[in-house]
């Protein structure tokens, strides 16, 4: 059984350095030409399936966009999985998800057991009722091959007061998480299972992702204002393990599932030249 972490530097390998989220809000099907429904939402998916599956080495849908239209909405999202993971493109649930005991065990179980509907190659979590907390999700993919992206420092400017703040050993809450995932991928190779988020908004911070091992998701290029030359500065000489996403900056670019894969093709040729080892 291959890990997460080795999939993913394959596929990257593969493919580039590029995840694509899957974020159907309102405004973008209604941009599409689309009703604001789950008629909308299904043809929606079915014109990005066709235009990137097998294209780009991840995709990233986001729960709560298919979760509003009810039972409905969670059946096109199933289908949407099956479609991309058919086409080995790996698929990044974004649920972040985070809770205790028997229930983070069932989330886990929603997500990460290969008999679930809405199995997925990884998904991402939220660490705050403690990153140890999490273990049912770790573990459960690290039995099935699967991966776990725990929220770390995110884009949104509201996160920051909880991130940047500090305990009585002096490091940030954002740096304990770090440290806490960074012991999960001790001296695994090629690539830890166990990665981060960290939004390509946040500029220079002054955490330590050295000794992290894993992937480290990078949200927040295009529309949310960061641009790919923006990771050098966040991610210094981690770039190696950076997964940069773009959301609307190539889903606006639909319905035509042609220009949907240029939108993509082009912001893959911008992460690539900024990620590339040479880069200034």
């Amino acid at each position: 059984m291959e890990t997460f972490g080795e999939r993913l530097v394959a596929a990257i390998e593969r493919r580039g350095p590029l995840c694509v989220g899957i974020d159907p809000h309102p405004a973008l099907l209604t941009g599409w030409g689309l009703p604001d429904s789950v008629d909308g939402l299904d043809r929606f998916c079915a014109a990005v399936v066709t235009a990137l599956a097998g294209r780009v080495a991840v995709v990233k849908p986001q729960s709560a966009f298919f979760e509003r239209f009810g039972a409905r909405g969670v059946e096109i999202l199933e289908s949407t999985i099956r479609h991309f993971r058919s086409s080995e493109t790996l698929v990044l649930l974004d649920v972040k998800r985070g809770d205790i005991g028997s229930t983070v065990a069932a989330y886990a179980s929603a997500y990460l057991d290969p008999s679930s509907p809405l199995y997925a190659d990884a998904i991402t979590a939220s660490p705050y009722l403690g990153v140890g907390a999490l273990a049912p999700m770790f573990d459960l993919a690290a039995a099935h091959g699967g991966g776990v992206f725990v929220l770390a420092l995110t884009s949104n400017p509201q996160g920051r007061a909880v991130q940047h703040a500090r305990g009585a050993d002096g490091r940030t809450v954002a740096q304990s998480v770090i440290d806490e995932i960074s012991l999960l991928n001790k001296g695994v190779e090629p690539l830890g299972s166990v990665g981060l988020v960290v939004g390509a908004t946040v500029g220079r911070t002054g955490h330590d992702l050295s000794r992290v091992n894993g992937p480290l998701l990078a949200p927040g290029l295009g529309a949310q204002g960061a641009r790919a030359a923006d990771l050098r500065t966040v991610f210094g000489d981690r770039l190696s393990a950076v997964l940069p996403s773009y959301s609307r900056e190539v889903l606006s670019a639909g319905p035509d599932p042609a220009a949907l894969r240029a939108a993509a093709e082009r912001v893959l040729a911008e992460c690539r030249a900024a990620l590339a080892p040479d880069a200034e």
